[in-house]
């Protein structure tokens, strides 16, 4: 079977583009490298829905694939149950070389230091990866017709200007203000904080999560994540705050988390049910490590407790997939019972709880104990992410209006080198910080020092657009600064030079609204209000 290959009217400059900025001698390249990189990101294309114009750049097969047009068609074919002499083989395979483009050309317009090195080199090793283990489906479950989940009604968004005073300046105490949601100066949302212990990182998340509240008459919500859990006095400290912004205070596993992390899965649509149950199966697989013969047993057991509650329409609870686990396994030891039992044993979740009543309209700081085994804390807090960006991706994109984007909610997680540590883990905080700031979510993280943000695979930093740099360990380190702050070689001597002389509670950044790399005092929550 022969046939011909035209991407879209859209694509035909991002081809030459590309191929360019890779340094490609032939454009028949980036499209091999575009449709690969859309096959790997495990999405399915729809021919009705996602089938674009045929107007730009035309390939022959056998241009396009040479002698490797065979493995294209097997790669097709097994992607979507496809026989190879199907006659829309050729349409899937223009559609996953839009596709690929596309997300390739963000890339690089998001990352102007990137490199077609570091693209390359970072996708080979995840593919390498790939072979070598099985990682979690980061896709979200978008929700069709025929499910109650369609019922959950968009977030309100707060849509006038957001001003937070983030700090003041050195000389004449003037308010240096963030405007974080005009459009005109910021791209995105998302905020990096780097600050070793001690620095005052945490007081002015806590300020700027107040003003967040009071800015926005209590409409742009948050959830604070700390891994390390509260000691001693922090309790006493934190309670202003908690009053000033109306936060719960959900100190685990004294006191579960209001949410059911089984109530993302859509248990209407018996295919986005089974997706739902093996996105769960995934998470509690990867960040457990229970191995792959106990998968199975797991994903019946959570099927089977699915299926116990088709009359009354309920979620089913850890404890009942725990029950259900041990009738296939048998009641001995397992990585997999631990977890189940633990998970439901601490009663770390919510069971009954309404999921069209989200706790998204509500502030909350989660605190894990650091008693806690680190494979609960690891699971529990990322079926939380995974429930916060599923709820968030099946939103509509909040509105630009006025130059102003509209702004649900603030997604903080401090300690974020635990996050940055764990390469099982990496991938679903790269597509949150990706793909949720269209929906008016802002993600804040907070860590201890700049190479954390800075991961062989993924550069945190550079998806975050405003970010703050207190004082640190290791000030020598030039370029890992220059590339938190995404600065140049020009700015190098005023960067050395400020965080030389960078006091407690002051900081530099790269805030639109602020000269570059000028030291300041940032903000402090002071229960003062």
């Amino acid at each position: 079977m022969q046939f011909n290959i035209k991407t879209s009217e859209e694509n035909r400059q991002v081809v030459t583009s590309l191929s360019n900025k890779l340094s490609l001698a032939s454009e028949n390249v980036i499209s091999r490298i575009a449709f690969s990189y859309s096959i790997a990101q495990n999405i399915t294309l729809n021919l009705d829905k996602d089938f674009t114009d045929s107007k730009g750049k035309e390939y022959k097969d056998d241009v396009l694939f040479g002698r490797y047009k065979d493995f294209y068609v097997a790669l097709t074919c097994q992607h979507y149950n496809l026989h190879k002499s199907d006659p829309n083989i050729g349409k899937y395979i223009k559609m996953h070389i839009d596709d690929g483009l596309q997300r390739i050309n963000t890339i690089f317009e998001e990352n102007p230091h990137f490199t077609a090195f570091d693209f390359l080199s970072a996708e080979l090793e995840k593919g390498i990866e790939a072979l070598e283990s099985s990682d979690v489906s980061f896709e979200p479950i978008i929700y069709g017709e025929g499910s109650k989940h369609l019922k959950v009604k968009d977030k309100a968004a707060y849509q006038d200007l957001i001003e937070i005073i983030v700090g003041q300046t050195l000389d004449e105490a003037e308010p240096i203000k963030f405007k974080i949601n005009d459009v005109n100066i910021h791209n995105n949302q998302h905020i990096a904080v780097a600050g070793a212990s001690g620095t005052g990182k945490t007081q002015f998340a806590l300020e700027f999560l107040r003003q967040m509240n009071e800015a926005s008459k209590g409409l742009v919500n948050f959830v604070y994540l700390d891994f390390k859990g509260l000691k001693g006095d922090d309790l006493n400290y934190l309670k202003p705050f908690f009053d000033s912004t109306n936060t719960t205070y959900i100190d685990c596993p004294q006191k579960p988390f209001p949410l059911n992390p089984l109530s993302f899965i859509d248990k209407d649509n018996d295919t986005n049910k089974k997706m739902g149950v093996g996105k769960f199966v995934d998470i509690i697989s990867s960040f457990a490590n229970i191995g792959k013969n106990k998968e199975q047993s797991l994903r019946e057991a959570t099927l089977a407790a699915f299926d116990s509650h088709v009359k009354d329409g309920k979620y089913p609870s850890m404890k009942e997939i725990f029950d259900f686990a041990m009738e296939i396994e048998g009641d001995k030891q397992s990585t997999l019972r631990n977890i189940l039992f633990t998970l439901s044993d601490y009663t770390i979740f919510e069971t009954e709880v309404d999921p069209l009543n989200t706790f998204l309209d509500k502030n909350y700081y989660f605190s894990l104990s650091g008693d806690l085994p680190s494979e609960i804390r690891f699971t529990a807090t990322f079926l939380i992410i995974n429930y916060i960006y599923n709820t968030f991706m099946n939103m509509a994109n909040t509105p630009v209006e006025d130059g102003k984007v509209g702004m649900r909610y603030v997604f903080l997680i401090d300690e974020a080198h635990n996050v940055f540590n764990n390469k099982k883990a990496q991938g679903l905080l790269d597509k949150i910080l990706r793909e949720i700031r269209s929906k008016g979510v802002s993600v804040f993280l907070l860590s201890q020092g700049i190479e954390e943000f800075n991961q062989p695979d993924i550069d945190f930093s550079s998806n975050c657009e405003t970010a703050f740099l207190l004082d640190i360990k290791d000030k020598s380190n030039v370029r890992l600064m220059s590339k938190f702050l995404g600065v140049g070689e020009k700015e190098h001597n005023a960067l050395i030079k400020n965080m030389g002389k960078i006091q407690k509670g002051e900081s530099l950044s790269n805030l639109a609204e602020y000269k570059s790399l000028s030291n300041f005092k940032l903000s402090q929550f002071s229960g003062r209000g």
